[in-house]
């Protein structure tokens, strides 16, 4: 049917219409394309889907030679993806060969593709040491363990208006290997979905190697945990130690991520733990519940689930959010007694006392205790000033639902929109080094 199946012109016999009429009837034809085919089902420029590019990364670990060689296929009708640009780690990249034209300009790297697509390709040392004391990045015979920002730098685009990427990351491994990432394999592929962004790059913890891999569904989340064979990897008490706390991290945060992986090894690595997007990386040694009573991993799983920015001054406030609620999960959950958190707090205290400032710089081990006792006043008095009707809590789940960076100033703002008052916690007298009073 066409926009004028339904119009029809009734006529009182077969005679000549009269020229009045015949103008009405040609205004009407001029105007009906606007009335027939104007309204809300036709499909406008804003409707029609965001032109799409498809990028494929290919990963093939040497492990005889420590390093990696990572392809980028594009695949594009038209010429929708125009430039990229790779910065930081574009001076580490090694036997850069590809289509289109390649210019490398001190630390960054431009690829313009062909209009139709292309193939870019480089080489990636791994092993990285971190802070002089084990590794944060390996790659051997046996097995490798590293960021996929280790090994594909950041990139900007210039594409065409409103232009997108379909993106998928695979494997070329050796025969006996497995790979474990982020994201859901899918028949060998993993789609990589970062929906904020219309140019998609991998993210997050990648192991492979011969793995063990143990999973469960926790409180809505897929939990997986890998880490190489004869390493030590406590799969199933990470696992249990989340089936406790995980569903108490639920009550507070407004969503958490449909999956979360654990990635572990032992040395080399770094014996520490690290997060990253929606993974985190714990060294196979590193104790789940420590004698202070405080868990590295919890701590970094506060820091996937509490996924907002800080400057460098405010660093302390995610640290500090993350230790808090690392050790609250843990009391929530009974995982420990009241006795030994309260020991646990006064630990902190204690050791916060060691530190002269909270703003200015990543926090500190000092710092980041100096912060929890910060937001133990905070939680005390909003439950005070509210009869216990708020806590902490609510200041988390407001701050999560907002957009920019978290400071000194929003986490005032919404404590007192919570309680109506100043919040005595945040004076700037109880935060030393930090440069700015909070706003009235």
């Amino acid at each position: 049917m066409n926009c004028f199946s339904g119009c029809h012109v009734r006529r009182k016999g077969a005679g000549i219409l009269p020229v009045a009429l015949l103008r009405r009837l040609a205004f009407f034809l001029l105007v009906a394309p606007v009335m027939a085919c104007g309204g809300p089902n036709s499909e406008t420029a804003e409707d029609a889907p965001a032109p799409v590019y498809e990028i494929d990364y290919r990963v093939t670990p040497d492990p005889p030679r420590a390093e990696v060689t990572v392809e980028i296929e594009l695949r594009q009708s038209r010429h929708l993806l125009r430039e990229v640009r790779f910065r930081k780690r574009g001076a580490q990249l090694g036997s850069v060969s590809g289509d289109g034209k390649i210019v490398r300009d001190g630390d960054v790297l431009r690829w313009s593709p062909p209009e139709k697509g292309g193939r870019l390709q480089w080489t990636v040392s791994v092993p990285h040491r971190r802070n002089g004391n084990g590794y944060d990045a390996w790659l051997d015979d046996s097995w490798g363990l590293f960021r996929a920002e280790d090994i594909i730098p950041a990139a900007t685009t210039r594409t065409a208006a409103a232009a997108r990427s379909v993106t998928r990351l695979e494997f070329d491994l050796p025969s006996s290997w497995s790979v474990v990432t982020q994201y859901p394999d899918q028949d060998g592929k993993f789609f990589v979905h970062h929906d904020q962004r219309r140019f998609k790059q991998p993210k997050g913890w990648i192991v492979m190697g011969d793995l063990g891999v143990r999973r469960d569904r926790i409180a809505a989340v897929d939990v997986v945990v890998a880490g190489p064979v004869d390493n030590g990897v406590r799969r199933l008490d990470m696992l249990a130690l989340l089936n406790w706390t995980l569903p108490e991290l639920g009550r507070i945060a407004p969503e958490l991520p449909p999956r979360i992986t654990i990635v572990s090894a032992g040395d080399p690595m770094w014996r520490g733990g690290l997060s990253a997007p929606a993974s985190l990386y714990i060294h196979a040694e590193r104790p789940l519940l420590s004698e202070n009573g405080t868990s590295t991993l919890l701590h970094e799983i506060m820091h996937i689930v509490l996924d907002f920015d800080t400057d460098r001054e405010h660093d302390w406030i995610v640290e500090g959010f993350a230790e808090y609620y690392g050790l609250e999960l843990l009391r929530r959950s009974g995982t420990i007694s009241p006795a030994r958190f309260e020991r646990a707090r006064k630990a902190q205290k204690e050791w916060s006392r060691s530190s002269e400032q909270l703003c200015g710089g990543p926090s500190s081990g000092a710092m980041t205790a100096r912060a929890v006792s910060v937001f133990v006043e905070l939680d005390r008095e909003i439950r005070r000033k509210t009869e216990g009707g708020a806590s902490l809590d609510d200041v988390v789940n407001s701050v999560l639902t907002t957009t920019g960076n978290v400071d000194v100033d929003l986490l005032d703002r919404l404590a007192r929109e919570i309680t109506g008052q100043n919040p005595d916690a945040l004076h700037i007298d109880k935060l030393p080094g930090c440069r700015k009073m909070a706003r009235p």
